[in-house]
C-alpha cells in the first residue's frame, strides 16, 4: 500500500478542503428560513387549484329542457351518431369524423369530406361538450343540437339535405317506431334528431383523470412530474388564462399566431380586429388522445403545442396572451405531463344500426 507523508496528506486534505469551500455558496448567500418558506407559499395546494380549474360538476349541465334525456334518448341518438345514412353517399356517419377510438377526433391534421375533399381545419373532439355554450372553432353555433345537424347538411362535409335526411330515416321501422315513443307520432323531424344526438354527445364526459383524483386528496395520483406542470399550468406557463375553469376552456376566442389565412371569428363577428384569425379555445379533457392539435391541425405531439406557445406562436398576434414563456426544456415536459395526467378514457360501445 502507498504511504503519504503526513505532512503531505495534510496538505492535500486542506487543498481539498479549499475546493469543496469553493464549490459552497458563502454563509450570507445561502437561502434564509424566510425565503424557503416563500418559495412553498408560491406553490398552490390542490385546493387552490381547485378554484382555478376544479373537476366537472354533473349538476351545471344546462340541459334544454332543464332534464337530463332518457336513456332510451341517447340510445337513439347514439345510433343516429354512428348511421352512414345521415351523409348523402350513405358512407359517412358522425362516428367517421369522431372517432371513438381516435379521440373522437379522425388523427388527421385537416377534416376530409363525405366526397374526399380535404377540410379547411382540424376536426374538434366531443369531450364534455354538455357544458359548452359556442361550439365549432369559430363559435358559429350557439347549441349542441345545432351543432349535432351543421356537419350534416354542409356541402363540404356529410352534404345531406335535412328533409332527404327525414325521408330517409322515415324508411325504417325502427326509427319510425323510436321517433314516435320519445317525441310523438309526427316526432320524426330534423329538429328531434339533432336533439337525439345531442343528447348522445352530452353523455361524453371525462371527470375521473389522475388529476381529478390529485384534486379529491389523493396525493400518489399525479406523478411529480404532472403535479409541477400543475404549478406551471396556472403559474409561470399562464395556460389557464384562457384554459381556465373545470373544462380548461374560456370558451373564448384568440388569435395564437399559426400565421393561416383562416378569419376564424371574424367570419360571424366582422369589424372586430381582435377576432381576425381568433379561435376558440379548446378544452383539455383527454387531450392526450386528440392530436394533431390547434385549428389548421399543425402540430402533431402535446410537446410541440408546449414549444409553440413557449415561443409565443410562429407569426405575431393581436391577442396580449400569446408571449414567450421562457419555459426551459424541463418544464416543457412537467407541462406535458400534466396534459397527460387529464386523461379518462370513454369507452363507446359501437351499436347496431338498423336496417
Amino acid at each position: 500500500m502507498l504511504r503519504v507523508p503526513p505532512r503531505r496528506r495534510a496538505h492535500a486534505i486542506a487543498a481539498l478542503a479549499a475546493v469543496i469551500a469553493a464549490a459552497l455558496p458563502a454563509a450570507d448567500h445561502l437561502p434564509s428560513t424566510a425565503a424557503v418558506a416563500t418559495v412553498a407559499i408560491s406553490e398552490r395546494s390542490p385546493a387552490e387549484i381547485a378554484k382555478l380549474l376544479g373537476t366537472p360538476s354533473l349538476d351545471a349541465i344546462d340541459y334544454p329542457d332543464g332534464v337530463a334525456p332518457s336513456a332510451r334518448e341517447v340510445t337513439l341518438g347514439k345510433t343516429l351518431f354512428f348511421d352512414p345514412r345521415l351523409s348523402k353517399p350513405g358512407t359517412m356517419s358522425c362516428a367517421t369524423c369522431h372517432n371513438p377510438d381516435l379521440g373522437f377526433g379522425d388523427g388527421m391534421a385537416l377534416g376530409q369530406g363525405v366526397h374526399g375533399n380535404r377540410l379547411g381545419r382540424n376536426t374538434p373532439h366531443l369531450y364534455n361538450l354538455a357544458w359548452n355554450r359556442v361550439f365549432f372553432w369559430d363559435g358559429r353555433a350557439s347549441s349542441l343540437e345545432e351543432q349535432a345537424l351543421g356537419p350534416i347538411q354542409a356541402a363540404g362535409e356529410m352534404d345531406m339535405d335535412l328533409p332527404g335526411m327525414v325521408a330517409r330515416l322515415r324508411g325504417v321501422t325502427w326509427y319510425r317506431d323510436e321517433f314516435t315513443a320519445l317525441y310523438g307520432a309526427n316526432g320524426l323531424v330534423a329538429e328531434n334528431i339533432g336533439k337525439a344526438i345531442a343528447g348522445f354527445e352530452r353523455t361524453l364526459v371525462s371527470r375521473n383523470a389522475p388529476f381529478d383524483r390529485w384534486l379529491a386528496g389523493d396525493a400518489a395520483a399525479m406523478s411529480p412530474e404532472a403535479v409541477r406542470g400543475a404549478q406551471l399550468f396556472v403559474g409561470k406557463a399562464r395556460c389557464n388564462a384562457c384554459h381556465s375553469g373545470p373544462n380548461l376552456t374560456d370558451e373564448s376566442f384568440h388569435n395564437i399566431g399559426t400565421g393561416d389565412a383562416d378569419a376564424g371569428r371574424a367570419k360571424f363577428v366582422p369589424g372586430t380586429a381582435t377576432l381576425t384569425g381568433a379561435f376558440k379555445t379548446s378544452g383539455l379533457r383527454n387531450v392526450l388522445l386528440t392530436a394533431p392539435y390547434l385549428h389548421d391541425g399543425s402540430e402533431a405531439s402535446l410537446e410541440a403545442v408546449v414549444r409553440f406557445y413557449n415561443q409565443g406562436g410562429r407569426k405575431p398576434t393581436t391577442d396580449p396572451l400569446i408571449k414567450p414563456l421562457g419555459l426551459d426544456g424541463g418544464e416543457i415536459l412537467d407541462l406535458v405531463a400534466f396534459l397527460g395526467a387529464l386523461t379518462d378514457p370513454l369507452r363507446v360501445d359501437r351499436p347496431q344500426v338498423p336496417r
